[in-house]
């Protein structure tokens, strides 16, 4: 699932693999998105075997004839770019997002594939979580501060929907919490 919940209950310390930091202590909700890949690394490899299997099938009758060497190019190239496609997206799904909560302070960090970072940080307080039908079904945005940010664009829109209630109850939970 492309959605996990770092616990960080009773104090616990922050983890070591986190994206952003505030204030040296642990925030009170804490959550890592990222793309779902259904193609494991195991499964592209027994895909990429069966292809180049099912590919010499029709080529075994054309053994010792001209006309192997007519096909054989077109099947090299087919089986290449299947890797190069998949290989791509495989270093997409290197995307993650991280979103953080503290009482006094909320950030979003993005990471993309190539390594480079966006942030967006602000008060809790004046966030709006906002759903959106475009561009595509349960868009999400965050609210707050100079500017509105897109939220787990790459989740389903049944995932965004629930990431959407449980972000709400944990802010609204800050809204009442006595400081």
């Amino acid at each position: 699932m492309p959605i996990q919940h770092i616990n960080l209950s009773k104090g616990a310390s922050d983890y070591p693999e986190a994206l952003s930091t505030y204030d040296g202590t642990a925030p009170l909700y804490r959550v890592v998105l990222w793309p779902h890949r259904s193609l494991p690394r195991r499964g592209f490899v027994i895909f990429i075997g069966l292809t180049c299997f099912m590919f010499s099938i029709p080529l075994l009758p054309l053994i010792g004839s001209g006309a192997v060497w007519v096909l054989l190019p077109f099947l090299v190239l087919t089986v290449t770019l299947l890797w190069v496609f998949i290989m791509r997206s495989y270093r997409s799904g290197q995307l993650v997002e991280e979103l953080s909560l503290w009482p006094d302070h909320i950030t979003l960090v993005r990471r993309e594939p190539d390594g480079t970072q966006q942030e967006w940080a602000t008060n809790p307080y004046w966030v709006e979580v906002v759903s959106h039908d475009k561009p595509v079904e349960t868009y999400l945005t965050l609210r707050g501060g100079p500017r509105e940010v897109e939220l787990g664009a790459f989740l389903s829109p049944e995932e965004r929907g629930a990431l959407k209630d449980e972000l709400e109850e944990k802010l609204r939970f800050l809204a009442v919490e006595p400081r």
